[in-house]
């Protein structure tokens, strides 16, 4: 028997190294299913659902940039190459059925949007635990794993918890554990809790999602210069496709990428309220280039650490300047932010949720603040193992990374761990 397939290879090298082994052995040139070029992703996406319109034109650009960088700058294994296109066929599976349900009902369209809570600042920063908290209050909205990958029908509030679209969604979730085995230990993520916004603008083609999982430099140069509006347009569009049958009194949502268009969020939503978390840089730097590398790996044969975290600590200085830029510009929107620093998140999310509220002037009920009681219960810190991280591996050098952000640090006060 080959060596790639007895159990002492499995492991010594886990599941992801015998798929990524096995994958080596097959002809990537025969394989159509490994093609990620724009005409044939469209063509392949119009078969698949039986439908031809895309919706708005804006998205082509971006999509084909998108395509573009996978081929040229990804350095995508088989696998990555499988997964990408996979990846991008729903998307665009998604925007010919969205389209197709608002042409339906059109009523969609008249949905409005009333003071959505967007959690944004540096990520690595409990945004994702604090969203996950104020989900668990019932009047509040939003959008879950499984609505985001599969959001055609509209849900119902009838079978928000047994649609079959859950099991689906869940079941796709199952190969993270195959490729990414450290993924559960740095993020929580099941078909039933809050998804974060790049997963929604991803639909506009305007996302750095795509950045997020693959090596795609010339679009993200592309991207960053680009005006975000129309993921903007298309992220509302998805609220209120969501919304239709299952509204709420807010929507939580979640990206530490709104920090590079909080200008443009505020023309899509005039009132939202905004939630921003903050922790030493350093910690930032070395946790997000730890599960950029997790998310990246199994799509290449090998990742520049030194480059990852220069690429990594660049990118979020910009995003802390252009946010602060922001704040400092809009004073008249002084009171429609709020501040959370990652300690006192840590030592007493509940208390921080309840002066997020009484900051927006929300209410917290006895029954909301019992079930964030039982999230945290189900969900303690660690629970699926420590994510370990180390600046240094990614060729970062502390005094140098606080010099970087020390215009961040000193004017939110920011404490090194």
């Amino acid at each position: 028997m080959p060596r790639l397939f007895q159990l002492s290879s499995v492991r010594q090298n886990g599941p992801a190294a015998i798929i990524k082994n096995f994958c080596r052995l097959i002809p990537m040139n025969h394989l159509s299913f490994t093609s990620i070029e724009g005409p044939d992703l469209l063509k392949t996406a119009a078969r698949q659902t039986g439908l031809d319109d895309f919706g708005d034109e804006s998205f082509e650009q971006a999509f084909q940039f998108l395509v573009q960088s996978l081929e040229n700058d990804a350095d995508l294994n088989l696998i990555g190459r499988i997964c990408a296109r996979n990846y991008v066929l729903g998307l665009l599976r998604n925007r010919l059925k969205l389209r197709e349900d608002r042409k339906r009902h059109p009523e969609i369209a008249e949905e409005k949007i009333h003071r959505p809570i967007f959690i944004t600042g540096l990520p690595r920063t409990g945004s994702t635990l604090l969203q996950a908290l104020m989900a668990a209050d019932v009047r509040n909205r939003s959008p879950l794993v499984w609505e985001v990958m599969y959001p055609s029908p509209p849900p119902r509030w009838t079978y928000i918890d047994s649609d079959p679209r859950i099991f689906q969604a869940g079941r796709e979730l199952k190969w993270l554990n195959l490729l990414m085995p450290r993924f559960k230990t740095s993020h929580i993520i099941d078909a039933r809790l809050p998804q974060e916004c790049i997963a929604i603008t991803a639909h506009s083609f305007r996302s750095q999602v795509f950045e997020s999982m693959f090596f795609v430099s010339s679009f993200r140069r592309w991207h960053e210069g680009l005006d975000k509006l129309p993921s903007y347009e298309c992220h509302r569009e998805f609220l209120q496709h969501l919304q239709w049958r299952c509204p709420g009194n807010h929507w939580v949502l979640k990206a530490p990428s709104h920090l590079f268009s909080i200008d443009e969020l505020f023309q899509i939503y005039p009132d939202a309220l905004v939630v921003m978390t903050h922790r030493d840089p350093a910690k930032v730097l070395a946790s997000c280039a730890s599960f950029t590398e997790i998310l990246r790996a199994p799509f290449v044969d090998s990742i520049d650490k030194p480059k990852l975290g220069l690429e990594i600590a660049v990118h979020w200085a910009k995003g802390a300047r252009l946010g602060m830029d922001f704040r400092k510009n809009h004073p008249e929107l002084r009171d429609r932010f709020f501040d959370v620093k990652y300690p006192d998140l840590v030592n007493d999310p509940l208390n921080v949720v309840k002066c997020i509220y009484s900051h927006f002037g929300m209410e917290l009920t006895s029954e909301s603040e019992e079930a964030m009681r039982g999230f945290m219960e189900k969900n303690p810190q660690n629970k699926n193992g420590i994510h370990a991280y180390k600046l240094e591996d990614y060729g970062l050098e502390l005094e140098s990374e606080r010099q970087r952000f020390r215009f961040y640090t000193e004017h939110f006060g920011i404490v090194s761990e």
